[in-house]
């Protein structure tokens, strides 16, 4: 597999991931403000999403809020 290629559109405000080189040959939005891009055989070879910065905020807290409580969790005996 390819490194991963970023691009960030400030303006924007949109974050392209790209996993291959490979032609876009359709796409599906798979949630609000993500789309995959894929290839001819439909795998997945990139991602588009929009309103980068809250997505990548909330996807950080969340996974500190799980890793948090799975502490706590863990703390308790």
């Amino acid at each position: 597999m390819n490194p991963t290629k970023m691009t960030y559109f400030e303006q924007e405000d949109i974050l392209h991931l790209k996993f291959s080189d490979e032609p876009e040959t359709g796409s599906i939005e798979i949630s609000p403000n993500m789309t995959a891009e894929l290839n001819a055989e439909g795998e997945l070879i990139g991602l588009e999403i929009l309103e980068a910065t809250a997505f990548i905020r909330d996807a950080i807290l969340e996974s500190a809020q799980g890793k948090l409580l799975n502490l706590s969790s863990a703390k308790v005996s």
